[in-house]
């Protein structure tokens, strides 16, 4: 049954931005047969709240007939809100950004796309995890968000409180853009938007105790790069980069930028460093090789470790085609990083 416009504006009057406590703001309707793609503002976005509203929309025009829905969100503008909503949305220093916080960030970064940064951040935080302490990660790549899919998550956030409760895999707790975007829809917001998001992961998410929370930047020098410096000063890096000499020509931007955001950086990860045959065990360069000594010698940080191109086998983590296991060799290479990224923050700490 095909929903009209008029018909979809009447339904959604049940839906409340939380928030304000009045009906939500629809920008936009589009109707394609049983499809219906809409754009709803909201006082907060990519908070509990948007979350909490998603679901009651999607479950209201599905009971109407709606086959598929299309959400978009943005936040309302200065003007649409008065003296008593700005007061309402005033925000409070989330606890893991505060100054007692016994949370160590790491933020993960490259200079460049396709270098595998994503899944380093996922067999890093697991590899943490395996060495008992309990860690979070965030999967801050907004546009190019891939960290559920990686850790094969199958659960979604659960919301308790008016906060949101992150799932877990394989000791990781994880929050992602994934989560806030209907049938992986491309996110369209811009850059004040994004560094919105970005501090919601912090003041909205129920973490609990966390050891380590690790950051799973996007590539590049660009918007989301700059509000997680702004936001944690306190942050350490680790660099990704593979051994090509463009690769690793570009990941020395990202690496610049840390410094200048005076971030420490704890070392260089050389991912998709050679592939090995498993009849004959010969490698192959296929990407060349240098690029991560090249970086790490850049800044007189260690070469942390040079991961080869390799699926995780029948030891892999459940299953997994993503997560090395603790038996496998490059999940003991993880472990290995892991363990050296833990001895360098106590280092600085002491």
């Amino acid at each position: 049954m095909s929903l009209s416009e008029q018909k979809i504006r009447e339904l959604l009057l049940q839906v409340e931005d939380p928030n304000l406590h009045r009906n939500i703001t629809i920008r936009n309707i589009k109707v394609k047969g049983d499809y219906i793609s809409l754009k709803v503002a909201l006082a907060k976005t990519a908070s509990s709240e948007q979350m909490e509203v998603q679901q009651k929309i999607v479950n209201v025009l599905k009971e109407a007939g709606a086959d598929s829905i299309g959400l978009r969100f943005e936040e309302l503008k200065e003007e649409e809100l008065s003296i008593e909503d700005k007061q309402k949305l005033q925000p409070e220093t989330p606890s893991l950004l505060s100054e007692h916080s016994q949370t160590k960030v790491i933020s993960i970064a490259s200079g460049k796309g396709g270098v595998g940064k994503s899944t380093v951040s996922a067999n890093l935080a697991v590899s943490l995890s395996r060495l008992g302490y309990k860690v979070g990660l965030i999967d801050a790549d907004i546009y190019g968000f891939s960290i559920p899919a990686i850790m094969e998550l199958e659960k979604r956030p659960e919301i308790k409180n008016d906060k949101i409760i992150p799932p877990e895999k394989y000791g990781v707790k994880i929050m992602s853009m994934a989560f806030f975007s209907e049938d992986n829809s491309p996110v369209l917001w811009r850059g004040p938007m994004l560094g919105k998001m970005l501090n919601n992961f912090f003041s909205e998410v129920e973490w609990g105790e966390l050891d380590y929370l690790l950051m799973d930047l996007p590539p590049g020098t660009g918007d989301v790069a700059l509000d997680v410096h702004r936001l944690l000063p306190s942050s350490k890096e680790i660099l990704v980069t593979t051994p090509h000499p463009n690769a690793a020509y570009v990941a020395e931007r990202a690496g610049k930028m840390a410094r200048k955001a005076e971030h420490e950086i704890l070392g260089v990860i050389e991912n998709m460093a050679y592939y090995q045959s498993i009849e004959t065990g010969k490698r192959e360069y296929v990407f060349g090789r240098g690029g991560g000594q090249a970086i790490a010698d850049k800044f007189s940080v260690p070469l942390l470790g040079s991961i080869p191109l390799a699926q995780p086998g029948e030891h892999g983590e459940s299953g997994s085609t993503s997560i090395f296991g603790k038996e496998e060799s490059i999940g003991k290479m993880y472990d290995s990083i892991a363990g050296h990224a833990v001895k360098s923050l106590e280092m600085v700490k002491a």
